[in-house]
């Protein structure tokens, strides 16, 4: 898994000081690790939107201002305005070998499928999939070839299997179809008609 750097510095918690905190460009956040005190942190914009909008999910060596080591984290969850899409909140989940953690990952698709050349259209409907793993098989993202869907047929969470992975969503959750526009008639069934006009 990619690994990127993030500087950050610690913060106080009250309500004023945060608004004067966002008021200043700088986004306020916390960093925890399961079972201990959550850490109040604060980081400029721009380095936190390498992260935040990465296609694809990295591990943070984070380095806390006073601090005499980096800490290995994930981004576990970002809360974003409502109106107007900017980052207020971010939370960084601290890494521990040992213990399995559960993470939102992309999914992304790779290939061109072959129902789109017979006039299908790819409905991608699963973009991020929870999952469960130990941090040394965390993953960028989960990535799902469709160059052999065909019209009318979908991939499921149950067609999908990585080593060492556990999915944290039902197995007949859909990731993607070929939808048959109106009007399409698939192959198998025009021929199935033909045949049954020659009886």
């Amino acid at each position: 898994m990619k690994e990127i750097a993030l500087n950050v510095k610690k913060r106080v918690t009250g309500k004023q000081d945060v608004k004067r905190m966002r008021k200043e460009g700088l986004i306020p956040g916390v960093y925890y690790t399961n079972g201990e005190d959550g850490i109040p942190i604060v980081s400029d914009f721009m380095s936190l939107r390498g992260i935040v909008y990465a296609a694809s999910k990295k591990v943070i060596n984070l380095n806390i201002e006073g601090e005499a080591a980096p800490k290995n984290c994930v981004l576990k969850d970002v809360k974003f305005h409502p109106v107007t899409d900017q980052i207020l909140h971010f939370d960084l989940l601290g890494l521990n070998p040992g213990k399995v953690i559960k993470m939102q990952i992309p999914v992304v698709l790779k290939g061109q499928a072959v129902g789109v050349r017979k006039g299908g259209k790819v409905q991608h409907t699963l973009h991020t999939c929870k999952i469960k793993c130990l941090p040394k098989d965390i993953i960028d993202a989960i990535e799902v070839d469709i160059s052999n869907l065909d019209l009318g047929k979908s991939i499921h969470i149950r067609d999908i299997s990585i080593e060492n992975i556990e999915f944290e969503v039902p197995s007949d959750t859909l990731i993607v179809a070929c939808n048959v526009p109106r009007g399409t008639v698939i192959e198998s069934e025009a021929a199935e008609a033909a045949g049954a006009k020659r009886e």
